[in-house]
């Protein structure tokens, strides 16, 4: 595609994204504004914001490149990533909303009565949110490398001058604006172009090709373990990604937060559909792009090799906002998150810490990202939801649904589901995706129930440890609140 509309089309998602974060500057006042918006955001904004920032890089680029590759083995993604929600909603939702936490952290200190699990707890969220950001800036650096020809860290730099600046600016009050209006962003950028093809394709009667049979990564296919393994990470990882959790601490009371949780149900059930519709028609009608380093990019690249011309410049551009502002949303919304747990517990609470914490937040995944790189945005995003769902995940079903958890209990089973998947994800990468068994590509069918079974156990050993709050908060974690009267 041409190069200078992709720059003009980067440049207008950047500034089209400060603009509405510093309108949010406007409204963000308290420490409240910046920390969860006041707890005023309603469902519809909310569902909007939260789909803004759960699409990322795996989402927009990830998804149609694996279905490019693997055909139906890969609808697994979006799949998993959508029913993730179904179990937000069924079982952790309203009850977090309703604990008043701020955080995380404020949440398993609150119901445990300990501060060694708060700290515990904080460390695992900023190796989450750092886990996290570093495929979205590798998305970053190879949607600038492939459209406009600029060195690779120029993508990752510019997302994150512009995530600091509109968190710096608004915190969570401005962020929710821009979540919002990105999503929207991003499900026109998929739809219009894809639709376009479709109808390009169906008037010229162009034939379908033989599919790829290239696998770039040298991995094998994979088998029923894999893919069971990867949804249990999807669905149990989804409970624990602390971007999105923060997002329920927005809403009014417990009954908006499931109301923006089943709304969140369709936007990304529709979102969905046009990534898989990207890599079937690139699968059926442009297999070639199918190469080593490609597939992430064929949702950029698949307006130019079908259409062609103006019109496919023009729908490429458009796809390449979207994508930014896939990168942007996601690596905003866990600053945020990051910035929360990061100024609480080792800056000090305060606008200020929360500032200098977001900086923070956002500067320390930048290094990680110039020292690696990702072949697979679907797939290393994978891994971080098996991480969150050994780690974040068990701790807090029990601590919501468990009266006999217990601190030691808690701190066992984060530590081990973290070492355990870890070990696994470092050994995977040492031996390279050609040489890792399956059982270390997909770790969480056996690193997840093993956090379960140590939290339980532990917790059972040491039940003396039952804090005298646990019928306190459990109750206020069960107990529906009356909604707003003016709640829409």
């Amino acid at each position: 595609m041409n190069p200078g509309v992709a720059i003009a089309a980067l440049v207008g998602v950047s500034v089209a994204t400060a603009v509405i974060g510093f309108y949010g500057l406007r409204i963000s006042r308290t420490t409240g504004d910046f920390y969860v918006a006041s707890r005023t955001v309603r469902p519809w904004w909310n569902a909007s914001a939260i789909g803004g920032e759960y699409l990322s890089a795996a989402s927009f680029l990830g998804v149609a490149g694996l279905i490019l590759l693997s055909g139906t083995d890969a609808l697994w993604f979006p799949v998993g990533y959508t029913a993730g929600y179904l179990m937000l909603l069924l079982f952790v939702a309203a009850p977090l909303r309703r604990s008043g936490a701020y955080t995380i952290p404020d949440f398993t200190e609150a119901r445990l009565d300990s501060l060694p699990v708060r700290k515990v707890t904080s460390l695992v969220v900023v190796l989450v949110g750092w886990l996290y950001i570093v495929p979205q800036l590798h998305g970053a650096a190879l949607t600038i490398r492939i459209t406009t020809g600029l060195p690779s860290w120029v993508g990752s730099v510019a997302v994150v001058i512009v995530v600091c600046l509109t968190v710096v600016a608004g915190g969570m009050r401005s962020i929710t604006f821009v979540q919002a209006f990105q999503y929207w962003l991003k499900l026109t950028a998929l739809a219009v172009p894809i639709l376009f093809i479709i109808f390009v394709l169906a008037g010229s009667g162009t034939a379908p090709l033989a599919p790829p049979s290239v696998n770039p990564t040298g991995a094998p296919p994979a088998g029923l373990y894999q893919n069971v393994s990867l949804l249990v990470a999807l669905l149990f990882g989804t409970l624990g990604l602390p971007h999105v959790l923060v997002r329920f601490y927005t809403n009014p009371d417990g009954q908006s937060a499931r109301r923006t949780t089943l709304i969140v149900l369709g936007l990304l059930s529709v979102f969905y559909l046009f990534p898989t519709a990207y890599g079937l028609v690139g699968r059926m009608f442009a297999p070639g792009l199918a190469t080593a380093g490609q597939a992430d990019a064929m949702v950029l690249l698949l307006p130019g090799e079908l259409v062609g011309g103006t019109a496919g410049d023009l729908l490429s551009a458009l796809v390449v906002a979207g994508a930014f502002a896939a990168f942007l949303s996601t690596t905003s919304g866990l600053v945020v998150s990051l910035a929360g747990v990061i100024s609480q517990d080792v800056l000090g609470a305060g606008v200020g810490s929360f500032r200098l914490a977001a900086v923070i937040s956002a500067v320390v995944p930048l290094g990680f990202a110039f020292m690696t790189d990702s072949f697979a945005l679907a797939g290393s995003v994978g891994l971080v939801f098996a991480f969150t769902a050994s780690t974040v995940c068990p701790v807090l079903l029990l601590g919501i649904w468990w009266r006999g958890l217990t601190d030691a209990g808690a701190i066992a089973g984060m530590l081990t589901g973290g070492v355990l998947c870890g070990g696994a994800m470092i050994a995977g990468a040492l031996a390279g995706a050609a040489s890792t068994p399956g059982w270390l590509a997909q770790p969480a069918a056996w690193t997840v129930p093993a956090a379960f079974a140590v939290m339980v156990i532990v917790s059972r050993a040491t039940s003396q440890r039952i804090p005298k709050t646990m019928s306190k908060v459990m109750t206020r974690l069960h107990t529906p609140e009356r909604p707003l009267a003016t709640e829409r």
